[in-house]
This record gives C-alpha cells, structure tokens and sequence, in this order.
C-alpha cells in the first residue's frame, strides 16, 4: 500500500520542507549509482516529483513520472506486479494541489520498480462536441512509455517500467554521406520468418543480425525498417474471405506506443527485452557499416475515429493531440480515421522528444516520415507555408545529423514532391517510380521524362536551390507490387485482403509481359527476368539516393498482391530459396552498386553539367525527345573516364552508333540482354572497336572507355 505524503516522508525534507532532487541520473550520487540497489517491492512511497523530463524516468531515489493532460480534472496512477494482472496492486490518485505544475501531471515513487507495470486514468469533461472523451474507468498507456507489453492481450496493454542501459561497447554511427547512401527498404518480422531464412531467430531483431552478411555482400549501406514503434497486430479489423480468420495489422502503420520498439519482434524475452534486442540489432548494423532508418508514423494513431479503441492520446487529451471539425469529430487526412494534430505545440514537442529518444537511446541513423504532409498542418487541416514542426525537427541540435526521409503527401489532397518545405529533407520521389516504368513498359513519349529520372530529377529540385540527393528513387517499395510483380502483372490482386480488390493502387503501370502471373514459358520468363534487370540498371544509374525494396534482388513475389498490409504469411514473407535460385540476379544487382560506388559521377550531389553528359539517340546525334521508340544514350564524362549508357525499351532490336575513342575502344561491363555481367565495377567486360552496337529488345548496355577524348 502507499504510504501516505507527509513531512519526514523520502519525499519532504525536515520539518515538511521539500528537498530539490533531479529527476536525472546524472544528479545521484555516483558512489551509489556504481552498485545499483536492488529491486524493492515493498511499501512505495509517493512524493511531488518533478514535471520534466515527461515519461516514467530513473531518479536518485525511484522513478520519476510525468504526464501532460490540460483538461483533465483527476489522474491516477496505476501500479502492476504482472503484465497479466486485471487489477492494478496499488492506485495511486494524483492531488492536482501537489502532482501538477501547470498542465502536467506528475509524482516520485520511490524504490527501484524495475520489472513492474503501470498504467493511468484520466477524469474530465465528457462533451464529444468539444472534443473531450474522458472515462476515469478506462485505462490509457503513458504516450512516453519506453516499453509495453500485452498489445493484443486480454487484460490490455501496460507501460513496463524497464531499465535502459545496454552495453553499447564501441558504436558508433557510420555517417554515410547521402551520396553513398544505397537504401533497403524491408520488413523486420518478414525479413526471416519464413523457414527458408535459415536463421536462428526467424521474425526477430536478432534475425536481421543473421542477415548482415548477406547485406553487406549485396553492398546496401542502410535498412530503412517498416514500423518498430509499438502497435497491436490485432487490430486491422478485416477478414479472410475464404477462411474467415480475422486479419492482423502485419505492416504495423497504426502506432499504439511511439516511443516504445514493438515487443513481438524480441522473441520469447520478458517484458522489457525488447530493448536490449533492438539496441543488438543496430549496434551490430553500425558495426558492419549500415545505417538504421526507422519509418515513423506521426500523421495517425492506432485510435482511428469515434467508434475505433483508446490507447493513450484520446483519452488523456483528445481536443489537443488530434485534429477535429467544429463539430468533435475527427479530421481524417490519412484515411486511418484521425488525424495529429502536429503543429500544437504540445504535440510539436512529443514528437521531437520521440525522435530524440529513438536518437539517444537506440542510436537510430535517420527516420522516413509516413505522409508527412501531415506534418505541415495546422489545427484547421490547412497546409502551412513554413510548418514549424518540420523547421523544429530540421533544426534540432540532436537531430542534426541524422537523415529525414518525407512520404511528400497525404490522403487528404496534399501533394508536395519537389516542393517539401524545408532543404534538409530528401523526399520519396513518385515522379521516378512512375517515370521509369512506363519508359520500359514503352509507354510513348515517356524519353524526356526517363532522361530527367535518370540525371537527378532536376525539374522537381533544381529551382528550389536542391540537389539530386533529396530525392530518394524507387521502383518499387512496400506499397506496391514487388519487382517481381511489376512485370508478371496487369493489374493488381488483392482479394485476400477482404475488401473486394478496392484497396491499393489501380494504376501500377505494370505489365504482365503475355500471360498473368507465373508461367512456364521460357520466352516471357525471359523477358521478365530482363526488365528487372533494366528497372535496377536505371535506379542504380540514376543521380539521387537508390531505395531497393528487399527481396527484390532475387524476385520476391506477393502473387500480384500490391497492398499486402495484413498479409502476416507467405505472401509477403521473404522466400530465401529464391535467393538461390536466382543467385545470377543477385549478383547483377552486387555489381551494379559496386560500379556505381566506383564511378562518384553517377551519384554527384550536384545536376550534370552539359560538360559532363551529352545526350544520343540511336544513330549518334540528338535523341528525337517526342518519338515512339523510347530509345536513348547518354555520354557520361568522369575525369579520364566515359560511360556510355544506352537503353532500347522497344520490343525490336536497334543499332547504337558508338562515338569515337582517340586512344581506347569501348569495353561493355553491363548488358541486361546476357546472363552475365562483368565481375568487376569497371572492367573484365567484352571490349568493341567497332562503330556501333546492337541493343536486343527490352535492353540496357553499359560501356566504359578510359578516355575523355570522346567524338560526339
């Protein structure tokens, strides 16, 4: 039971004189912090504490906690002795006179509570008009909480009072430059789940550790990780229509807990293990050169709309963590059902203290930020010109040096690819994805198009004072057909995700090469197999920063599925036997970084010079920029070296007229037409000395020469 506050209590000096204690650890006296006391599950005593730092946080002599709630009237704290317990141990009423400094809640609990559990209550107005939905019966989730337990479990979701330190040994971040940044989009749980993996720890943080080597062979420099902040993987609310088993949230874009890793990818460890296996994950990432990038989720919540569960946010302060009419009702521009409202400032600051924790305590390198357009709204939905928010997370001291990644639109009209406020920001650039594939789809008049993908999307950039290294380029990504799927289907399939194909992207400009979906015809198996190879020769030739999506260096497929959200199976599980089956395609795409690492032109920061690139059609002079054909060179000049890259999206074979060498011939190290390509970045290819060269149907060449002294 708790004691009772009063004078002489740990929690007052003599004579009822409170004592000033921070509630940092950096202010306990280091003798004693070097021999942590041990766990103290007896009588716990409540004392004022301090309003910040916000969360439940180490002191001196216990924890410390803290919660922002403006309009609530009453707060309790709820105490647990197992994450399963129904009914807290211990409750513990918060008097507004002495727990709370303005809009924040706040107590000092003393003892070491490691290894317990809590929770809140929150009491207040309950007019849904004004945008109050406070219930004293309901219990919410601390929105700081570093780690939670019991997502999907019957007595709810808990805080879990864990401890933070980790053995971080010698890490350090890798710091690579945007220029040499090769990104890999995956999935944590997908990644080894499947069998196939062959790792010791299938679905785990420790699983993607198995995988390192595997990553560094392929020469990536970055995972861009889907969602690790908590979310509960029961909730995507749809059905199997043929089994009618209830389908889970396996994308995990529906956050439950911000700050907190999501539990069920540590493996069978007690609560509050998560941490330590996320911290492994990352440090052994570092220790083999690649970054982290969390893709973070603040434009929704797991709450979605009146009728949708409460975590946290909804009922500790709805009218101010969410975006609402006149009326009370949720704003939707993401089409998960509400909307945060980003730019209050108490919002602002819950989202910069949450990337700096994921910064400070777990070493992250960067965060990709899903429909960030959110971000710039304010409390009305309207987008707003300079968005403090964006300016703030830019400009954060900690923050400085980590990468930011925008999702540059939302579902609620906003579209701002090129445009994105704010320099420090590299965007998903769409424009390159579509682009692209509708040049080699032979989509007509799509050659400029294609040229300007290719030299660093100066269209979307270059006016705003920009570089080709704010635009992120893909293919393809986890919304969306794989590689695999983009050209074995017309259209996309989605059926078993219960809502009758409506969901995901009609317009995939895909094409299924003659039959839809596998076959058995070696003529279209060879076709397929070569626009694969030309979609990763174009994203790995391309000014700008390359996101692979994983697995699709060796074809994985999702049978056509382009919105595999709540597919937790082996539609979107990472089939690692096809990894072996098309070892020739993983090499083709090891080689392409390793030339693209080898030749810094190809990745400048800067747009091509008309010193350094000039354009060719087929017979050697301009290309015709509005024909058919989609049929293209390019000469690219690089201190003693040219490249030639030259691409036929036509279904007929054409002549390339090669320019004159004055001392060298031209040596061809990639063509998408053979089954091999050279073995290493810049040679061991076949050498030409004749005038031109023969591009087959649906192919990319490569040459290099090692003179500058190039006729055009």
């Amino acid at each position: 039971m708790a004691e009772d506050e009063r004078p002489g209590s740990s929690a007052d000096g003599e004579g009822g004189r409170r004592i000033q204690r921070s509630p940092l650890p950096s202010a306990c006296d280091p003798v004693a912090a070097a021999t942590p006391p041990k766990p103290d599950h007896g009588p716990v005593r409540i004392g004022p504490g301090e309003p910040l730092p916000l969360g439940l946080h180490d002191c001196c002599d216990g924890s410390n906690i803290a919660v922002f709630s403006r309009h609530a009237t009453a707060m309790t704290l709820l105490l647990y002795d197992t994450a399963g317990a129904a009914e807290a141990s211990l409750r513990l009423p918060l008097d507004a006179r002495r727990h709370r400094t303005g809009d924040i809640w706040h107590a000092r609990l003393t003892g070491d509570l490691r290894g317990r559990f809590y929770a809140l209550q929150a009491d207040g107005p309950r007019s849904p008009a004004d945008g109050h939905d406070f219930d004293p019966d309901r219990t919410l989730l601390d929105p700081y909480a570093g780690s939670v337990t019991g997502l999907s479990g019957d007595a709810g979701p808990r805080c879990v009072i864990a401890d933070q330190d980790f053995d971080w040994a010698d890490d350090a971040p890798p710091g690579r430059p945007w220029s040499e940044t090769i990104l890999y989009e995956t999935h944590v749980r997908g990644l080894t789940i499947d069998p196939s993996s062959g790792v010791r720890r299938p679905g785990e943080y420790l699983g993607v550790v198995e995988k390192i080597p595997y990553l560094r062979q392929l020469g990536v420099t970055a995972l861009e990780l889907m969602p690790v902040q908590a979310f509960d993987p029961e909730a995507a609310g749809r059905h199997d229509p043929l089994s009618g088993t209830r389908l889970p949230d396996y994308w995990g874009y529906n956050p439950v807990a911000l700050f907190a890793p999501m539990p069920g990818y540590a493996g069978a460890v007690a609560p509050g293990g998560e941490l330590d296996a996320f911290k492994t994950m990352v440090r052994e990432l570092h220790r083999a050169g690649i970054e982290v990038i969390l893709d973070v989720v603040f434009n929704h919540t797991a709450e979605a709309g009146r009728d949708g569960p409460t975590y946290s946010f909804r009922g500790l302060d709805n009218a101010i963590y969410y975006v609402l009419t006149p009326e009370g009702d949720y704003a939707d521009y993401t089409g998960c059902g509400n909307t945060v409202n980003c730019n209050h400032p108490v919002v602002r600051s819950l989202v910069v203290d949450c990337l700096r924790h994921w910064v400070i305590h777990f070493h992250v390198d960067g965060f990709r930020f899903d429909l960030a357009s959110v971000l710039g709204r304010d409390a009305q939905g309207n987008l707003l010109a300079n968005p403090p928010l964006l300016e703030q997370i830019a400009e954060d001291p900690i923050l400085r040096n980590v990468k930011l990644i925008a999702e540059a639109w939302d579902a609620g009209g906003a579209f701002q690819v090129g445009r994105f406020p704010g320099r420090r920001w590299a965007e998903w650039n769409c424009h390159f994805r579509d682009d692209v594939r509708r040049f080699w789809r032979g989509d007509p008049g799509t050659i400029g198009a294609f040229a300007t993908r290719l030299a660093g999307s100066s269209d979307l950039y270059q006016s705003g004072g920009e570089s080709p290294l704010n635009s992120v380029n893909f293919i393809s990504s986890h919304d969306g057909f794989t590689l695999n799927d983009l050209v074995s289907y017309a259209r996309k399939h989605n059926e078993a995700n219960g809502e009758d194909n409506r969901d995901g992207l009609d317009e995939n400009y895909s094409d299924n090469n003659g039959v839809e979906g596998p076959t058995v015809d070696a003529r279209i198996e060879t076709i397929r197999l070569r626009q694969i190879k030309n979609l990763l020769a174009t994203l790995l030739l391309s000014r700008g920063v390359p996101m692979l999506l994983g697995g699709d260096e060796f074809r994985r497929t999702q049978a056509g599925n382009n919105n595999a959200y709540c597919q937790d199976n082996a539609v979107s599980w990472y089939d690692w036997s096809l990894a072996e089956r098309n070892a020739e395609l993983v090499a083709f795409v090891r080689r392409l970084i390793s030339f693209r690492q080898a030749h810094p032109i190809l990745r400048a920061e800067s747009f091509y010079t008309d010193a350094e690139v000039t354009w060719l059609g087929p017979a050697g002079g301009p290309p015709d920029w509005h024909g058919p054909d989609n049929r293209l060179g390019c000469l690219v000049r690089d201190r003693g070296t040219t490249i030639c890259l030259l691409f036929n999206a036509h279904p007929t074979p054409c002549r390339f007229t090669l320019p004159s060498v004055a001392e060298s011939g031209w040596e061809v190290v990639i063509d998408t037409s053979t089954d091999t390509t050279a073995d290493t970045p810049s040679g061991a290819g076949r050498e030409t000395t004749a005038g031109s060269i023969r591009l087959d149907a649906h192919t990319t060449i490569v040459a290099v020469s090692r003179s500058e002294d190039v006729e055009v």
